[in-house]
């Protein structure tokens, strides 16, 4: 998910380097809900981070071990960011790379949580807390799905296209054609572990490098499942202007789990097949976002550079 300092007919034009093309305008629904989203997330994320780091498994349904709905919590956290970022955006085509994996995020963890309804807080009991917890979050989730749902189709109900610009057309940040082979792979192992997890939870739960049961298993695929989902979708929008939001998001989920795997690499089976490949799949998020955002910063740096053509680096105008 990097881009090189050259669009694909050449070098990327000052005023354009860092800009996306036109396209369907951006529903202001879209917009709301992923601010909406963001909020949830960086609240309740942040519980269930922080309390899995300490040892206590706070998820909406009963786990054995605190790691799991620990991780779904750093997620949470971590895409807030990237999400937030969306009202930035002019088009759709910029934000839907990172908003299809949050239609995938709330539409899969309903799904999960009303396959597990025997498992959830409210229905077994335990401390007050966690089932109030558990109480709200079958409603919200469940608004939040169809609501996302009910924004992706108004986003397709609305104009395909914006108003004509008078400007010249930007040029597309292609990714490097070196990159796509590595984008592949890597969408493409979390999207099928995330499938396994979540459609056979039984034979696939025994690859984690930790104890999980049937709705831990599949609230990991959820998310495993939209990371693939974003990073196949941002290899196939071959824009880095328009992947600018899921850029931001990806490494911040990955340092996110990440120094939560650290802070419970007691509960990791860090010899075992799992712990290696989540490993290798979340340094190939980080190397992402953070090679992808380096070279779409360069290719507009260069751009910049050539602003003003015949004038020496630092030499000001004439009407300076």
């Amino acid at each position: 998910m990097s881009a090189p300092a050259t669009g694909r007919g050449g070098t990327v034009p000052a005023a354009t380097a860092a800009v996306s093309a036109p396209g369907r305008p951006l529903s202001s629904a879209v917009v709301v809900l992923s601010t909406v989203v963001a909020v949830i997330s960086l609240g309740v994320g942040a519980l269930l981070a922080v309390a899995g780091a300490a040892g206590y498994a706070a998820g909406a349904w009963v786990s054995p071990e605190p790691l799991s709905p620990g991780l779904i919590g750093a997620a949470m956290v971590g895409v807030a960011p990237g999400l937030l970022t969306l009202g930035r955006a002019g088009t759709w085509e910029e934000v839907r790379s990172l908003y299809l994996p949050l239609v995938v995020v709330m539409v899969g963890l309903s799904a999960v949580t009303l396959l597990n309804a025997g498992s959830l807080r409210v229905a077994v009991g335990g401390p007050l807390f966690l089932v109030l917890f558990s109480l709200g979050w079958v409603p919200v989730v469940g608004a939040l799905a169809l609501a996302s749902v009910g924004c992706l189709a108004a986003q397709y109900r609305g104009p395909a296209a914006g108003p004509s610009r008078t400007g010249p057309v930007p040029v597309p940040v292609p990714v490097p054609a070196w990159s796509r082979p590595l984008l592949a792979v890597l969408g493409s192992g979390w999207l099928g572990i995330g499938a396994g997890l979540l459609l056979l939870p039984g034979f696939w739960s025994a690859f984690v490098p930790w104890t999980v049961n049937r709705a831990d298993a599949q609230g990991l695929g959820v998310w495993a499942l939209s990371l693939g989902v974003g990073v196949l979708a941002s290899l196939a929008e071959d824009d880095l202007g328009r992947s600018r939001p899921a850029l931001r998001a990806v490494p911040a989920v990955a340092v996110a789990c990440g120094l939560l795997l650290a802070v419970r690499a007691s509960d990791v089976a860090w010899g075992s097949g799992g712990a290696l490949s989540l490993l290798a799949l979340l340094g190939g998020l980080l190397v992402t976002g953070v090679t992808g955002q380096l070279l779409l910063a360069r290719a507009g740096r260069e751009g910049a550079g050539r602003a003003a053509p015949g004038k020496p680096r630092g030499e000001a105008g004439p009407d300076a």
